[in-house]
C-alpha cells in the first residue's frame, strides 16, 4: 500500500461509494415529502430562495439518468468534502494565532 494520507483514502472511497450508489437511490419521494403529498400542504411550501444546482440529484447538461447522477453524486462528495477541508483550516489557523 503507498504512503498516502488517511483522508485520501477517506476520499477515494467516499467518491467510489457516491459513484456506485447515487444510481441506485430511489425515486420514490422521502418521508417528509410523502407525508406534506398525503396531508395536502405540499403545494402551499414556499418557493426556494436559490433553484438547487442539481435538483433530483441530477447532473445539468447530462441526458443519461443513472451517469447524471452518479456525476451529481460526486460532486456532492466533493463539495461537501470541500467545505470540510475550509473549515478545518480555518479552525487550525485559529489555533495557531497567539
Amino acid at each position: 500500500m503507498s504512503e498516502r494520507p488517511l483522508w485520501q483514502w477517506g476520499l477515494l472511497a467516499a467518491l467510489v461509494l457516491a459513484a456506485l450508489l447515487a444510481p441506485l437511490a430511489s425515486s420514490l419521494p422521502d418521508g417528509l415529502e410523502w407525508a406534506s403529498e398525503t396531508l395536502g400542504f405540499a403545494e402551499k411550501a414556499a418557493r426556494p430562495a436559490v433553484a438547487a444546482p442539481m435538483s433530483d440529484y441530477r447532473m445539468p447538461g447530462i441526458a443519461s439518468e443513472r451517469p447524471g447522477t452518479a456525476l451529481a453524486g460526486i460532486a456532492g462528495t466533493l463539495i461537501v468534502f470541500g467545505v470540510g477541508w475550509l473549515i478545518g483550516r480555518w479552525l487550525q489557523a485559529r489555533e495557531r494565532r497567539p
